[in-house]
C-alpha cells in the first residue's frame, strides 16, 4: 500500500504534536484505519449542528475563514508527513462538508442533513470534471482543499435542487 494510505505512528505523532495537524486531521477524525474522508465528513456535522442557527452570511464568513485555515494547516500538516494530500487530512471535508449543507439552513431537517452528507461524499469520492482536474493538477494546501469546496458546491446544488422539487411536489399536494 502507497504512503498515501498508511500513516505509521511516527507520523500520527508528528500531526497531533502541532495545532495545524490537530486542525488537518479533523481534530484527530481523519485518523481513522478507513474511511477516514467519511469519518471527516460525519465530524463536521457535529459543529454544524452546534452552528447551524448562524444567519447565511455567518456561515460564509465560517466557510471562508476555514477554507484559509485548511490551505494553511493542510499545507504544513503534508510537509510534516511529507504526502501532500494524505487521506488523514480532512480539513477540506469539513468545509466541503459544511458548503454541501448550506441549503439545510433554509429548509431544515434530518432528512437533508443526511441526503447532504451523501451526496458530498458522492461528489468528493465521484469527483466529475472539473474536480478530477483540480485534484490533479493544484498541489499544496490550496490543491487539498479546494477539491473538497468544489464537491461541496456540486452537492449543494443537487441537494437545493431536490428539496425545491420536493417542496414543490408538497405544494400540490396541500392544494
Amino acid at each position: 500500500m502507497s504512503t498515501k494510505y498508511v500513516l505509521d505512528a511516527a507520523g500520527r505523532r508528528r500531526l497531533m504534536a502541532t495545532p495545524a495537524g490537530w486542525i488537518a486531521t479533523g481534530f484527530g477524525s481523519g485518523l481513522a484505519p478507513k474511511a477516514q474522508g467519511t469519518f471527516g465528513s460525519l465530524a463536521a456535522i457535529v459543529p454544524w449542528l452546534l452552528l447551524m442557527r448562524l444567519p447565511v452570511w455567518g456561515w460564509v464568513l465560517v466557510i471562508v475563514a476555514s477554507f484559509a485555515l485548511g490551505v494553511w494547516a493542510c499545507n504544513v500538516a503534508g510537509r510534516l508527513i511529507g504526502v501532500d494530500d494524505h487521506r488523514s487530512l480532512v480539513w477540506d471535508e469539513f468545509v466541503g462538508q459544511w458548503i454541501a449543507l448550506l441549503p439545510v439552513i433554509l429548509v431544515p431537517g434530518l432528512a437533508w442533513v443526511v441526503l447532504g452528507f451523501v451526496l458530498f461524499r458522492v461528489f468528493d469520492v465521484w469527483k466529475p470534471w472539473p474536480i478530477s482536474w483540480l485534484d490533479r493538477r493544484v498541489k499544496g494546501g490550496l490543491g487539498v482543499m479546494l477539491d473538497d469546496v468544489i464537491a461541496g458546491l456540486f452537492a449543494a446544488v443537487a441537494l437545493w435542487i431536490i428539496q425545491s422539487f420536493v417542496l414543490y411536489q408538497m405544494r400540490f399536494l396541500l392544494l
